[in-house]
């Protein structure tokens, strides 16, 4: 694999969340153009990506804020976990009450709360910037 796609309203939040998160901007870009039209499969494509990466350099996002044409909504706005789809994308942290914390600076709200599987982990759904729903594990002992 080499990227997950996630489509946002707010470019810029949506990096400091994820770079909040650890990842590194690797880069961003204007897209627009005939190939774009084609690839995607629509009209006057004209949209903002930044693409990153875990510290890992194994994963990486690809943020993108269309400008044109205009984004569609999902229905419902925020939508459970249990939505048909793109479910959520899950990152390990080494402190996940730090984690969790710092993210909320950013807008993010825990779905349910930080609990604990059997003695291995530590784990936490939250919605973060635009709705996207990100899971949080902390390897225990």
């Amino acid at each position: 694999m080499d990227n997950v796609g996630i489509v946002v309203d707010d470019l810029d939040a949506a990096v400091a969340f994820f770079v909040e998160l650890g990842m590194v901007q690797e880069m961003k870009a204007q897209i627009e153009g005939l190939w774009a039209d084609r690839t995607v499969g629509l009209d006057g494509i004209r949209s903002d990506i930044a693409m990153m990466r875990t510290p890992d350099g194994d994963g990486r996002l690809e943020l993108v804020k269309y400008h044109a044409p205009a984004t569609v909504g999902a229905e419902p706005e925020n939508p459970p976990p249990n939505t048909l789809g793109l479910h959520r994308v899950m990152f390990t942290v080494d402190d996940i009450v730090d984690t969790v914390g710092r993210l909320r600076a950013h807008g993010a709200e825990l779905l349910g709360e930080v609990a604990r599987y059997e003695d291995s982990h530590l784990l936490c759904y939250l919605r973060g910037p635009d709705g996207i729903i990100v899971a949080l594990a902390e390897q225990l002992g």
